[in-house]
């Protein structure tokens, strides 16, 4: 007899594995299914194995370029290339090992296989080799299928020359010269990794700046940092092709009608995400898609077949860990009959963790201004920062976006050391819908980097002390 449940997730990620504890948590019998280990892309090959190399390459730039401001002296600094990915490897494992121990302390079962959807109540389960293992009925299923790297034809992706974050992870050889195509999170991040450890790197971004969803400033102030390190960027440029010429890649670009050709060691696809929606029963079933995404109802996350459910990447943008979480929880205390608010898609922070580091949430002020907005901004540089000046960290600033008629907080944009930890407060600033009095009044901890958000704050109404 098949196993029978209340909810079936197929799907490990962060969303994925999320809902399912939330579930347990209810009182829901549930199953997670995934033939891999837990935790999905995030934990597996992106959030956590990344934050990992970031952190190492952070301590590496600071002895070498830096250390005689401390008054630390060093002779032969060197590196290993293969530790550093070994360790990245070593912490994925553990923290995926973690969280199949949570899902088991959660008594929710755990099924290892591909699964397919063959009715609105029942998954079957298949081994790699595609033999059919295992048959679950459920009363609802929440798919949680995630994404993968987006490809295109002028890019051919053979995941040895031209890559994907996957090989970029995991491959042991550091490339001399890099060309990296897309420049939002996961590329500039890749870029400022291998820079730091005296690759060549080249940016190639299609749209205006470098981080193109960010506030204006803030990109301009990253390609600034960037190119001040010698990383070359090229925007406004599209790829016309990538080819692979015996051990390099040539890249003919296209940059305000001019054509460039351009080489390297390796080029890294960082162009974006699209979901995986194929290959598990949605076409049979008539779950209803847009772009290679599931469209579901945002207040449910149901799909337009009743009883079966869609969260995270899968589901579209943001293709963010943590709304794939918050999706995962919403999804399965509706089900539960609770009364929860639906998620605020405006109230979503955004991080990238290169240095200096990018956190941002709400509006931009070009997106406020559309909005027909009248604004109040507030800016403080860390230059400013008495902390920031002790521990060496002075580059970036803080920039707040305030509606001018009722001070609500509308946008809050950092770059900066510990840019991606700051912005937390003004998450929870913007979830109170706070003015930009409520946070001048705020008696922040002195010395800290986030006195910079309030004296941000005070600039914006003219009350700043320390500019």
């Amino acid at each position: 007899m098949p196993g029978n449940y209340e909810i079936a997730i197929l799907g490990g990620g962060p969303g994925g594995y999320v809902a399912a504890i939330r579930a347990g948590q209810l009182g829901f019998k549930t199953v997670v299914i995934d033939y891999r280990p837990l935790g999905g892309i995030c934990l597996n090959w992106g959030c956590i194995p990344t934050k990992s190399l970031l952190k190492n390459v952070e301590i590496y730039d600071t002895i070498k370029n830096h250390s005689d401001d401390f008054g630390i002296k060093h002779d032969n600094l060197s590196y290993d290339f293969k530790k550093i990915i070994k360790r990245s490897r070593d912490i994925s494992d553990r923290i995926t090992k973690n969280v199949e121990m949570l899902v088991k302390k959660n008594k929710i079962d755990r099924i290892k296989g591909y699964g397919k959807i063959t009715s609105k109540n029942e998954i079957k389960i298949f081994d790699e080799n595609k033999t059919e293992i295992d048959t679950i009925n459920a009363d609802k299923i929440i798919i949680a299928t995630g994404a993968r790297p987006r490809t295109v034809d002028s890019i051919p992706v053979d995941n040895k020359n031209i890559i994907t974050y996957f090989e970029a992870l995991s491959h042991e050889d550091q490339p001399k010269e890099l060309i990296v195509i897309g420049a939002g999170a996961i590329g500039v991040e890749f870029a400022y990794f291998f820079h730091v450890l005296d690759t060549k790197v080249t940016i190639i971004e299609m749209l205006d700046e470098i981080l193109p969803i960010e506030d204006k400033e803030v990109s301009q102030t990253l390609a600034k940092s960037f190119k001040k390190r010698g990383i070359e960027i090229f925007t406004k440029a599209t790829v016309e092709n990538a080819e692979v010429k015996g051990k390099k890649v040539k890249v003919t670009i296209n940059v305000d009608g001019e054509k460039k050709e351009l080489t390297a060691d390796k080029v890294l696809n960082a162009i974006g995400v699209v979901g995986n929606v194929k290959g598990f029963g949605l076409e049979e079933l008539g779950i209803e898609t847009f772009k290679n995404h599931i469209k579901v109802n945002k207040s449910t996350y149901e799909t337009n077949v009743k009883g079966i459910y869609a969260i995270g990447d899968v589901i579209g943008p943001p293709w963010l860990a943590h709304v794939a979480s918050a999706e995962g929880i919403h999804c399965v205390e509706k089900m539960k009959g609770l009364n929860v608010p639906d998620i605020d898609y405006d109230d979503i922070p955004g991080c990238t963790y290169c240095q200096p580091q990018v956190a941002s949430i709400g509006l931009t002020e070009t997106k406020a201004k559309e909005q027909g907005y009248e604004l109040k901004i507030g800016k403080f540089p860390f230059m400013a920062s008495g902390k920031a000046f002790a521990i060496g960290e002075r580059e970036g600033f803080v920039k707040l976006i305030f509606d001018a008629k009722y001070g609500e907080l509308l946008g809050a944009h950092i770059i900066g050391s510990e840019a991606t930890e700051m912005i937390a407060e003004l998450g929870i600033a913007k979830s109170l819908e706070a003015t930009g009095h409520s946070i001048i009044k705020t008696i922040h901890a002195h010395p800290t980097l986030s006195e910079s958000v309030m004296e941000a704050a005070a600039a914006a109404y003219g009350e700043v002390i320390h500019i």
